[in-house]
């Protein structure tokens, strides 16, 4: 089935023009054409429509994933919250007290990767050495690459000490690339990076919607 996903704003990725109105027609796990909606509209007439407030962008790329995902531990709520604490846990000491089986490491990256989902994350960048850690972010469809040098420390909020919101975004919104994008409450990029990643609406990888805000 064709959908057309379509937003205030559309910012195609680096290089392009930010297109008001604009659109992304996608068949499949593919993106098959990028355009005004109204031009769109008009052609695929048949195609399920999804509007969407505020700006349209490539999703967003996460780099240090082995710290986030595998040196990071994040309480299950509510049947630890109690105990630990809602705030994500690190540093050796920490982690070894709380002797993390294989099993705890999974669904907590499990746990991780719907934090990053909610965030417009589609990738990960980082090497991911616990098997368990691994099969929870795959399953949750996001791509994971090889790591990547970062400067500030690595956050869920791909944005964060980011000069620029492009600088977090991964690839380009395109006739031909993979059906992988978000949306996000806000007017434009800069607005975007403002806000953060926090203001995610909604998150599609594989032509698949796996967040949108309630």
């Amino acid at each position: 089935m064709l959908t057309l996903h379509t937003a205030d704003l559309l910012v195609p990725g680096p290089g392009r023009a930010p297109l008001p109105g604009g659109a992304v027609l996608v068949d499949g796990d593919g993106i098959a054409r990028v355009g005004p909606y109204e031009e769109l509209g008009a052609a695929f007439a048949h195609a399920r429509v999804r509007r969407w407030p505020g700006v349209l962008t490539p999703g967003l790329l996460v780099r240090g994933a082995d710290e986030l995902l595998e040196r990071t531990y994040y309480p299950d709520d509510p049947y630890e919250t109690t105990e630990l604490g809602a705030d994500p846990i690190s540093g050796a000491e920490a982690l070894a007290d709380l002797k993390l089986t294989e099993s705890r490491r999974g669904n907590s990256a499990r746990r991780a990767t719907q934090k990053l989902l909610a965030r417009g994350v589609v990738a990960v960048a980082g090497r991911l050495t616990v098997p368990a850690v691994r099969t929870a972010v795959v399953r949750s469809g996001l791509t994971v690459l090889a790591p990547l040098p970062y400067g500030a420390p690595p956050s869920l909020d791909p944005l964060a000490g980011l000069p620029a919101a492009q600088d977090a975004f991964h690839g380009v919104l395109e006739a031909g690339a993979p059906a992988r994008f978000a949306v996000f409450a806000a007017a434009d990029a800069r607005d975007l990076l403002e806000q953060g990643a926090t203001s995610c609406v909604a998150t599609v990888i594989g032509g698949r919607l796996l967040h949108r805000r309630r």
